[in-house]
């Protein structure tokens, strides 16, 4: 079966000036290198729904879902801090990014294909429950999350994140719920400047220094990860894919390259394939540095679809 490719044209909408590195030649990054590397008929594109409000309502509280939908500006920008604002697109952008999760694991949990990867904007890890920070939004793996449990009564599921930065909002949202466990490493001490101290049981961070390597990032996952994940025995895995971490990324100052994320990615399908039916689902979270956004996104892609 192909892997799912959601996305949706209203991601491509929102964007905060001109100078900020969460722009929409993102997305075009991915497909145009999807494309160039012959992966693009390989996967199976759909266009990606808006989240319903209930699904929401999982994760943010009423209030801040309310407060979200009012600052939409008819024009211009509307400003939640020095980095993160809201364009007349954001909040649709921000519904269809949440949706693509919802929509993707709806499809693997019916069968339509064992992997997807949701190529969405804005991200959404640093989201948190009742606010927007760090170009977030609306949290995307949390919501998809939460609509894994409640709506298909699943028991046991994972949550990956990778990207460079600590995904504050996703552990805000997820922290002691047993049925959770959520692996995260992240550069440290960095934004947002949290996940090294006292995080919840279900919540397994490994904070590393700057300039660490992918040979570093592999030891961890094999010696801290994988036995942790074969115990917890997930049903689902969910990535929040950052590709900040690659050494180009001048958002970061870590070392890894695509065959790092590649690898990585191949560790969470076999662990899926050992408990979960196979089933993992992707959305796109970090990645500044256009060419090896495109390039680690690929490879990335290849390893969910086994090609």
């Amino acid at each position: 079966m192909a892997t799912l490719f959601f996305t949706h044209p209203e991601c491509r909408l929102h964007e905060m000036g001109e100078w900020h590195p969460e722009t929409p030649l993102r997305l075009d990054a991915i497909t145009d290198q999807l494309l160039a590397s012959g992966v693009l008929p390989y996967l199976d594109e759909r266009e990606a729904p808006a989240a319903p409000q209930e699904a929401l309502l999982r994760v943010h509280t009423p209030a801040y879902l309310a407060e979200l939908a009012r600052r939409s500006p008819a024009e211009g920008y509307a400003e939640i801090d020095p980095d993160t604002s809201l364009n007349p697109h954001t909040h649709a952008a921000a519904l269809h990014a949440a949706g693509a999760g919802i929509a993707a694991v709806d499809a693997v949990m019916a069968g339509e294909s064992d992997t997807a990867f949701c190529s969405v904007r804005p991200p959404g890890h640093h989201a948190c429950p009742d606010r927007a920070m760090g170009f977030c939004f609306l949290s995307n793996i949390a919501v998809a999350a939460r609509h894994a449990l409640d709506h298909h009564g699943l028991e046991r599921v994972a949550v990956i994140d990778f990207d460079v930065h600590h995904g504050n909002g996703t552990e805000a949202a997820l922290s002691n719920d047993p049925r959770i466990l959520m692996c995260g490493f992240f550069q440290h001490p960095f934004y947002p400047h949290s996940g090294a101290d006292h995080p919840a049981p279900n919540m397994l961070n490994q904070p590393v220094p700057a300039y660490t390597t992918g040979g570093a990032i592999r030891d961890l996952v094999e010696t801290v990860w994988l036995p942790r994940l074969h115990a917890f025995k997930p049903q689902l895995i969910l990535i929040s894919a950052g590709f900040d971490a690659h050494r180009e990324d001048d958002l970061g100052q870590m070392g890894l390259v695509e065959a790092d994320f590649a690898w990585m990615t191949t560790q969470m399908v076999a662990v899926a394939q050992a408990h979960a039916q196979g089933r993992v689902v992707s959305s796109l979270e970090g990645g500044y540095n256009l060419s090896a956004l495109g390039r680690s996104v690929t490879a990335h892609i290849k390893a969910l679809a086994g090609i």
